[in-house]
């Protein structure tokens, strides 16, 4: 079916069926030479083709051409919407108002990325919205043992420059904690080329939130002053990162710009969020891509903030509405 309620063109299709047969459809955007696929099964992004320096377009976002595919690689979140939690919760509990909640373990004795059933494996609710598509669910109260019944809503939609906008919106009939992010691994120099290691990063983050031997937060704010961790100027990504980055309040200019130097394609990522967290892909086993195929930039309040008070809060209360936005800019240089 092809729509034309705005300048973005807009193409939706049944991508295939789940195992269960459930079917999953895709939604095509394009605008401004950006073509994006967005998938009701988990919210993912599966495709983004960019042009580079020579006005040839490729896929810069690691995906799947057929559904049985991302429910056998599921772990990795390729190019999911996570919730309710993204990243993790230690000990899978947390105390809200007096009350211990006990949440679902699926990284050993701790909570991942929304548990086994999480927002990336839920088939969504689509809309056509102007510039794009709405996706919508309701998590009741108690899935993943999460309180609150929980509305939610993410807008993919395409600006005028062909960037890539996400507008979260949620809201709970009950306390509850909430944190949603895009897990989309990206690849400059295209999808199946090989690692993603020598792009170039900078990161707008004077300082990162240490992690011990689960990668859980320690509850320090490490400078990164004379570590590895500083990205300030712009320098190669390398391996071994799978760290949040708390962003610098007040920047100017976005959060994070990653370049691949040989085909001059440049993201660049502006978000409401408080962090970001880098991962490299260093546990990729080859099946189906190899460590450092892609890097992940998860725009996110932190992990484990539920048990962290000095951390920005992800407390959600009725009356309120969460709302959060991360926009993706493509050029070349």
């Amino acid at each position: 079916m092809e729509t034309g309620l705005s300048s973005t063109a807009i193409h939706t299709d049944l991508f295939g069926t789940l195992a269960d047969g459930t079917a999953v459809h895709r939604w095509t955007l394009e605008r401004a030479g950006t073509r994006v696929r967005v998938l009701t099964y988990g919210g993912v992004v599966q495709s983004v083709e960019v042009p580079g320096r020579d006005g040839v377009r490729a896929e810069v976002a690691l995906g799947f051409p057929e559904p049985a595919a991302y429910e056998t690689f599921s772990s990795p979140y390729f190019g999911a919407l996570v919730g309710r939690y993204a990243n993790r919760i230690a000990g899978a509990s947390f105390d809200l108002d007096g009350r211990t909640h006990r949440i679902t373990r699926n990284e050993g004795r701790n909570h991942l990325h929304g548990g086994a059933r999480g927002f990336d494996k839920r088939v969504w609710d689509a809309r056509e919205i102007s510039g794009g598509v709405e996706l919508s669910l309701v998590a009741e109260d108690g899935e993943e043992g999460f309180p609150g019944r929980l509305a939610v809503s993410a807008a993919y939609t395409l600006d005028e420059d062909g960037a890539l906008r996400i507008a979260y919106r949620a809201t709970t009939d009950a306390p509850t904690v909430l944190n949603l992010t895009n897990h989309t691994y990206w690849n400059l120099a295209g999808a199946g080329s090989g690692s993603a290691a020598g792009h170039t990063l900078r990161i707008a983050a004077g300082r990162i939130t240490p992690v011990d031997a689960e990668s859980l937060p320690t509850g320090e704010f490490l400078p990164v002053d004379g570590t590895r961790f500083d990205f300030r100027e712009t320098r190669t990504v390398g391996v071994g990162y799978d760290h949040n980055f708390v962003l610098d309040e007040g920047a100017r200019g976005p959060a994070a710009e990653l370049c691949d130097p040989g085909s001059g394609r440049v993201l660049t990522i502006t978000t409401t969020e408080p962090g970001m967290q880098l991962y490299t892909a260093d546990h990729f086993d080859g099946q189906p891509y190899a460590p450092c195929d892609g890097i992940a930039l998860e725009t996110q309040h932190f992990p484990d903030s539920p048990n962290r008070p000095e951390f920005p809060s992800t407390v959600l209360r009725p009356g309120e509405e969460y709302a959060s936005t991360t926009v993706y800019g493509f050029s070349v240089r």
